[in-house]
């Protein structure tokens, strides 16, 4: 199939093939090599400092997501836990956090962590490669921070995520800006595409944009999308 598409923000789909929910291989194979067996202390030293902008701004961006009690939130690639313990102590008892990440490790230091600090409001569940693995209409809303750029499967993730939300919900996507001649060598090296390339992929499995955060943070961009109307009849 010949792709006619111009511009970067479609150069997702030609780069990795036509239609991109066809998609089997692998858009970053390795990439998340370093999270199979991790160790978390290590990790939250990298990952839970001021000079890293999400940690430093975790107030703002909570208060971007208008979580309410008795919300369901999914925190997909939770990582170290650091904005699952933020939601759980937001929410309160009467809601719910799911702490989704694709490491064994990772989940048990959540579930320490959370418990320690008496967050009994916190379930932990082991994704794949290509599945966020969270039941169909059961979350309020979803968050992936510094994480989107890990998926392997973008398309089949991101359907499993469309499909776990309940009518009216929203995901929240925070990811690195990259910007050739601006953005870092780390950051053109690891993070495989750009803010255009990343929203016309969630665009094609069944979202669609409803704003972008502005003034919160500088090194990443905060997107906010909803499931297109003609999918919410499903």
């Amino acid at each position: 199939m010949k792709c006619r598409m111009t511009g970067w923000v479609f150069a997702a789909a030609c780069w990795i093939g036509t239609p991109l929910l066809a998609q089997q291989e692998s858009v970053r194979p390795g990439i998340n090599d370093s999270f199979r067996d991790p160790d978390p202390q290590k990790f939250a030293a990298r990952f839970e400092v001021e000079s890293r902008e999400v940690f430093a701004k975790r107030v703002e961006i909570v208060a971007e997501l208008g979580l309410k009690p008795g919300m369901v939130i999914a925190d997909v690639g939770a990582g170290t836990g650091l904005f699952t313990r933020e939601f759980a102590a937001k929410l309160g008892r009467d809601g719910r956090v799911l702490a989704v990440d694709i490491s064994k490790n990772f989940l048990e230091h959540i579930r320490r962590t959370t418990r320690e600090k008496g967050l009994l409001n916190v379930e932990t569940v082991l994704c794949s490669d290509d599945s966020t693995k969270l039941p169909q209409d059961s979350v309020d809303a979803v968050f992936i921070c510094d994480t989107y750029h890990h998926f392997e499967y973008p398309a089949k993730t991101m359907t499993s995520v469309r499909k776990a939300l309940k009518p009216g919900g929203k995901v929240y996507v925070i990811d690195f800006h990259r910007i050739e001649g601006k953005s870092s060598e780390w950051t053109m090296n690891h993070v495989r595409a750009g803010q255009e390339v990343f929203e016309a992929e969630i665009l094609e499995a069944g979202f669609r944009r409803v704003r972008q955060v502005e003034g919160v943070l500088s090194d990443n961009y905060m997107l906010v999308f909803e499931v297109a109307v003609k999918d919410q009849q499903r």
